[in-house]
């Protein structure tokens, strides 16, 4: 007789951030509250915001933590926790060390695909939000395709 594993998945508080609104209806909140949760540091962290269909946060997530001037980002990692989550959509956001804010090429291309992999699961990817000193929005730049 051979065996084989049975699992189980669970989804892990592990801290909470303060932010004046749980809501992430404009750039400007998701800027903020993306903010709180990198804090100033020298390398990119690349976060997803797990968003309910009243555009509030259920949540947020660190995808990856890179270097100076860029972080691996794979959609797999990406959706993990929002499927588990039940999420409406997810918000991505990342920030930029050197302060500019301006999208790279790599920049778009994640963005590309995460949309994508987004709409292939039934989660959409209602925006991608970079901060540097200030914020730059893929929605309001009419690039999320």
């Amino acid at each position: 007789m051979k065996f084989i594993p049975v699992y189980g998945v669970t989804l892990v508080r592990e801290n909470t951030i303060r932010v004046l609104d749980k809501r992430a209806d404009c750039p400007s909140s998701v800027a903020q509250i993306l903010r709180e949760h990198i804090g100033p540091t020298d390398r990119e962290h690349f976060v997803v915001l797990f968003i309910d269909a009243r555009s509030r946060v259920l949540g947020v997530h660190t995808v990856s933590v890179g270097t100076l001037g860029c972080s691996l980002v794979h959609p797999r990692e990406s959706f993990k926790a929002a499927i588990l989550l039940g999420s409406s959509g997810v918000i991505y956001g990342h920030n930029h060390p050197s302060g500019d804010q301006t999208p790279s090429p790599d920049d778009r291309e994640t963005t590309r695909r995460l949309v994508r992999a987004g709409e292939l699961l039934g989660i959409p990817c209602l925006d991608h939000v970079i901060i540097g000193e200030g914020y730059f929005s893929f929605r309001e730049a009419g690039l999320l395709l």
